[in-house]
């Protein structure tokens, strides 16, 4: 007859330490929450994605656009707090793309990093119109 080794060693695992979720782990997961909303064009406001938008272009700048730019947050030992700035595609209602966010943004954090999300403050920033996207890229060129 064999024993529970959990049980013989006085408890389970989650009792024996601490885990430490960094910010930036926390920023990283809701920004990929936030931009798979339909209706979310993009994350940060139009200054900050141009220059993410030339500093990925320059050769060893790291590996593509960053997750976490327009997000930031105040992550605690049981709670997080997180704020984000999106633009959105035009047409969208944006008071529902804001609820999208918000509940996916909630809903990732809450199951990945078991932090209680205790806020989703959005900004948005900027409205993305069909003909736009041209005129950016030829400007960052």
């Amino acid at each position: 007859m064999t024993e529970d080794t959990g049980a013989r060693r006085g408890g389970a695992p989650a009792s024996r330490g601490r885990t430490t979720v960094a910010d930036v782990v926390v920023e990283k997961i809701a920004g990929m929450a936030a931009r798979d909303v339909p209706g979310v064009h993009a994350l940060g406001g139009g200054f900050a994605r141009s220059m993410g938008t030339m500093r990925e272009r320059m050769p060893g700048a790291g590996s593509g656009k960053s997750v976490a730019r327009g997000v930031s947050v105040e992550v605690g030992e049981l709670q997080a707090a997180i704020d984000l700035e999106i633009v959105v595609d035009y047409g969208v209602s944006i008071t529902d793309v804001a609820g999208e966010v918000r509940e996916s943004v909630i809903s990732a954090v809450e199951r990945m990093a078991d932090r209680e999300v205790v806020e989703v403050n959005i900004t948005v920033s900027d409205v993305k119109l069909p003909d736009e996207e041209d005129e950016e890229r030829q400007r960052i060129q």
